[in-house]
């Protein structure tokens, strides 16, 4: 029996995991993926069963603590951003050759246009470079039933499936056809052989043998995958390889039926067989995919000589940035040349009512009044260097704080400040927030600690993860302690209240440990603003 709910994306494929029978489901908060954990912490059946879910202190011990689960034969999912999976790397490559016992989804939300990310990537090629499957739903009714057919995937090979969703999937909605009962989940159970997962060079080599070849049953699978499939078409100058979210876009611009013999692909690797045959009935082929062209680039080679393989490389289709359905349709008639969709008023026209809306910290914020204090003590030097990280307080980047210099990337505020100070910079000051700070500044910290570097750390602390909305730090109430603990001098980690009465008092605190010839902490702490505002409504 199946009832229909509304959906986004993100909430799709974790209700279908939760109805494939989850056990456990792991994160780091990350647009576009946040909502995935949320929703089973929401979820009546995941509390009634009492799922495991708990974000993790970053992407790479989120994806070991599914793996865990999944080693006793539980069902089990790992959701993070894209720039997550550059985090979670080395679990995530080495669990191919350790494999799978109960199912395990890998979810990486990319991000194209980068909405809230520093870059584009796209988390295919991980999955490529470590021979994983990969399912990539089209719409959210896919995304739904990819959860099962992947926790199913996953348990028929024994090898994790990486799930890639994109921001337009992850964040729009849809009605969607779900089971109304969940499916049991897995009892405890070990694999057979449990050595494998002892990765010592002897056990290796034996795995990667088998990991090539269980990859010919990869390609099969992708083959008689339901997700991907052939559809005929009359007009074979042109053929059209679709992958994910493209197939919603080339179904817009031709509702009255697709022209051209397609390959719709869902599932990796890519289905090779029918897209021989693609190449054998048409003139020239045409790849339609969000992200970058590895599909594209894998069609054509080292070598390109074809000549008849159009897309994003050869210019038709954005190579940065978003499709969208017009881009689509404009790409199709650039290679047609006489189609009457080129002349053809746009699909989507842009909207005269709404206007852009820059970011902007929130009035109230504490991240403020740290920078305007830091600002007024930073005028005093000639050349000072503040070394930014991710999450609100990035923000200070913008006028009318102007305040940092770097972000790279989680955590490198401490370890860039670090390396300026090695290079003789004063003042170097790094600010991080504490979840970030949790998340991957700790060991940065420890660098600078066990060699006493002239440099200040600020850990801005607003009690949250405030960025992705809210949800738990996992240094809420233990920073100093951390701190201490990692060996940093008491009497250099200190703490003050980031309220504007205190501006004065922070500007002499901030003073002071810049002027210190070794490290020192500063934790300016206030709580961020929308969850007190949150706070506040629950007790009334």
């Amino acid at each position: 029996m199946k009832t229909k709910q509304l959906l986004l994306g993100d909430e799709a494929l974790a209700l279908g995991a939760i109805n494939a029978g989850l056990s456990g489901a792991y994160a780091y908060p990350g647009t576009p993926s946040t909502e995935i954990l949320e929703f089973v912490q929401g979820n009546d059946v995941a509390r009634q069963r009492r799922i495991h879910s708990h974000w993790s202190s970053n992407e790479k011990t989120a994806v070991e603590e599914a793996l865990g689960m999944s080693y006793c034969g539980k069902r089990a999912m790992v959701s993070m951003k894209h720039v997550g999976m550059n985090v979670a790397a080395d679990a995530y490559v080495n669990s191919a050759m350790t494999g799978a016992n109960g199912g395990l989804l890998v979810i990486a939300a990319d991000d194209p246009s980068m909405h809230s990310s520093q870059n584009e990537q796209d988390s295919r090629f991980y999955a490529d470079f470590a021979l994983m499957p990969v399912l990539e739903p089209s719409d959210q009714q896919e995304a739904y039933d990819m959860a099962r057919y992947g926790m199913e995937l996953s348990e028929r090979f024994a090898i994790p499936v990486m799930v890639r969703l994109v921001t337009r999937l992850s964040h729009s909605r849809a009605v969607v056809e779900v089971d109304a009962e969940p499916s049991p989940e897995n009892e405890l159970h070990y694999p057979a052989n449990p050595r494998q997962w002892v990765l010592m060079p002897a056990i290796s080599k034996m795995r990667y043998k088998q990991l090539l070849e269980d990859y010919t049953g990869f390609e099969q699978a992708s083959e008689e995958s339901p997700f991907n499939r052939y559809i005929e078409g009359k007009d074979k100058s042109l053929g059209l390889v679709v992958t994910g979210l493209g197939w919603n876009y080339v179904n817009e611009i031709f509702p009255d039926g697709i022209p051209f013999p397609t390959v719709k692909v869902s599932q990796y690797p890519i289905p090779t067989a029918m897209i021989g045959r693609l190449f054998d009935e048409c003139d020239a082929v045409m790849v339609i995919e969000e992200g970058q062209p590895i599909v594209e680039r894998k069609l054509r080679g080292a070598l390109d000589r074809t000549g008849v393989i159009y897309g994003k490389i050869t210019g038709e289709l954005n190579l940065t940035g978003e499709l969208t359905p017009d881009g689509v349709r404009t790409g199709i008639a650039k290679v047609k040349g006489d189609m009457e969709c080129l002349k053809a008023p746009e699909l989507h026209a842009a909207s005269k009512v709404t206007k852009p809306r820059p970011p902007a910290l929130c009035q109230g914020c504490g991240h403020r009044d740290v920078y305007a204090a830091l600002n007024g003590v930073l005028e005093e030097y000639s050349h000072p260097k503040v070394f930014g990280d991710i999450g609100c307080y990035t923000l200070g980047f913008l006028s009318p704080f102007n305040a940092i210099d770097t972000c790279v990337d989680m955590g490198a505020s401490i370890t860039m400040a670090k390396g300026a100070a090695d290079a003789g910079q004063h003042p170097a000051v790094a600010i991080i927030g504490d979840s970030t700070f949790t998340h991957s500044g700790m060991t940065g910290l420890l660098d600078a600690i066990n060699e006493n570097t002239p440099m200040t750390v600020i850990i801005s602390d607003n009690l949250t993860t405030g960025m992705t909305g809210g949800q738990d730090s996992q240094g809420t109430g233990k920073l100093e302690d951390i701190c201490l603990g990692l060996g940093a001098d008491p009497a250099h980690v200190r703490t003050i209240d980031a309220l504007p009465k205190n501006i004065e008092q922070m500007k002499s605190l901030f003073r002071e440990e810049i002027e210190y010839k070794g490290l020192s902490v500063i934790i300016s702490r206030r709580e961020c603003i929308q969850t007190a505002r949150r706070h506040a409504s629950v007790k009334k």
